[in-house]
């Protein structure tokens, strides 16, 4: 206990004493909970994710709000759940028209407000209309493409120029590590703010050559291994330029692994509604601030990053944030500042979880939703005894399952009338990115 107080204690101290670190956010597109060392894999090495996790803090149950790619994404950098945002429904196409909607506060958008300047490389996914765009939601440049390595076309962007018509996928890491090493090297006397959206592991598996064949598993292993690569090449960037403890490195991903990877101990990939659709890595790191080797069990979700790192760096929050300041999880804490986190499938609840419960109400079968409340049939487990979600026990507690539905029953009545949508997602509308390359790129396989 004293030595939690003492890490409390570093941690707020250090924090005051720097109010304005560099942030950098690296998210990884479709890693599993277990796919990196630090969170038990044995097969896949990934040395500098695991000594994040040695220098840092490592929280253990941590989430994406959404199981798919562009809610999660939302919810990451505005601070609310993506039916707020206005982006519950799907991911984004190429052909659609919706995105981010425009004068939606963003986590670059308040840092930048408060000083910093802010940069962004790799997957958007959050729009690909003008309105929609990264740098009219708060960041100074944008390199990469708009959406996933699965659509296509997949253009390579700077800014809003396209530079390459096709994307070399084989090259982005090595390309986006070089980009990052550019963004820490700028002299400017203002911090930076570093969003870093890796393509990999999304299929198609497309490492650079110094990688492939080379994991015990397979090419999805190889393309996890790259992506530790690059974030050792961000850590090694910031230590050569002297900026190591004035950096507060953050590592996640957008949510639980697709048809390859490992969810630990949870059950269930993305797309469903079981806890291995959201279950994400939280590395964090900021030596002199962060304590090594801290973890917490704490409940949190990516909801929580634009609060807390708003708050380290001294910038003001937006208002009608859902997410909180889970500081005190990253200083060792074991109390989260949730009493529940919701679980959404597109735009309806499918879940809420508090730190000792899991209520499922909703659920796939084959191509089914399955909303499992409306038939009386309820799923409680209790994450300490059960994190796979294997068996309920909502017979055996009919009072925490009461509780649990009227929390769910209340949110579904204020999240829908704002998570409606009017563009379906599907509809097959015209393109509207632009067609100015100045430069050819190499094919996309």
């Amino acid at each position: 206990m004293l030595r939690l107080l003492l890490s409390l204690l570093l941690f707020c101290f250090a924090t005051a004493a720097r109010a304005a670190p560099n942030i950098i956010v690296i998210l990884a597109d479709d890693l599993g909970l277990g796919d990196i060392g630090a969170y038990g894999n044995r097969v896949i090495r990934t040395p500098n994710l695991d000594r994040m996790a040695r220098d840092g803090a490592r929280l253990d149950n941590f989430f994406a709000s959404a199981n798919v790619c562009t809610p999660s994404r939302a919810g990451l950098l505005t601070g609310c759940y993506p039916a707020r945002a206005g982006l519950a429904i799907g991911v984004a196409y190429p052909h659609t028209t919706y995105g981010l909607p425009a004068a939606t506060p963003t986590l670059p958008g308040v840092l930048r407000a408060g000083g910093y300047r802010t940069a962004m490389l790799g997957k958007w996914h959050l729009g690909a209309a003008d309105t929609a765009w990264p740098t009219a939601h708060g960041f100074d440049s944008f390199w990469g493409v708009p959406y996933s390595n699965d659509m296509s076309p997949l253009p390579l962007y700077r800014d809003r120029t396209v530079i390459a018509a096709s994307t070399d996928q084989s090259r982005f890491a090595a390309d986006m590590a070089s980009e990052a090493r550019a963004v820490i090297n700028t002299a400017s006397d203002k911090p930076f703010f570093l969003y870093v959206a890796a393509i990999a592991p999304h299929v198609p598996l497309r490492p650079g050559p110094a990688f492939r064949g080379k994991s015990a598993a397979g090419l999805y292993g190889d393309a996890v291994e790259e992506l530790d690569w690059t974030v050792g090449e961000i850590l090694k960037a910031v230590r050569k330029a002297g900026k190591d403890r004035d950096t507060i490195i953050i590592f996640t991903s957008d949510n639980g692994p697709w048809f390859e990877g490992s969810a630990a101990d949870r059950r269930g990939a993305k797309g469903g509604t079981l806890e291995g659709g959201y279950a994400v890595p939280l590395l964090a790191r900021w030596p002199g601030h962060i304590r090594p080797g801290s973890h917490s069990a704490g409940i949190a979700m990516n909801i929580d990053l634009l609060p807390t790192l708003a708050t380290i760096a001294g910038v003001s929050l937006p208002p009608g944030l859902d997410g909180k300041d889970i500081a005190p999880l990253l200083a060792g804490e074991a109390k989260s500042p949730h009493d529940s986190l919701l679980f959404f499938a597109n735009a309806d609840i499918a879940a809420i979880r508090t730190q000792d419960w899991r209520l499922l109400v909703s659920a796939y079968y084959q191509t089914y939703y399955a909303p499992l409340d409306k038939s009386g049939y309820r799923l409680l487990f209790d994450t300490s005894a059960d994190p796979g979600e294997r068996y309920s026990v909502a017979d055996r507690h009919p009072d925490v399952v009461a509780r649990l539905q009227a929390r769910i029953d209340a949110a579904r009545a204020e999240f829908g009338a704002i998570s409606q949508q009017k563009t379906d997602p599907f509809a097959r509308l015209p393109a509207v990115l632009p067609s100015r390359p100045v430069a050819e790129g190499g094919p996309a396989s």
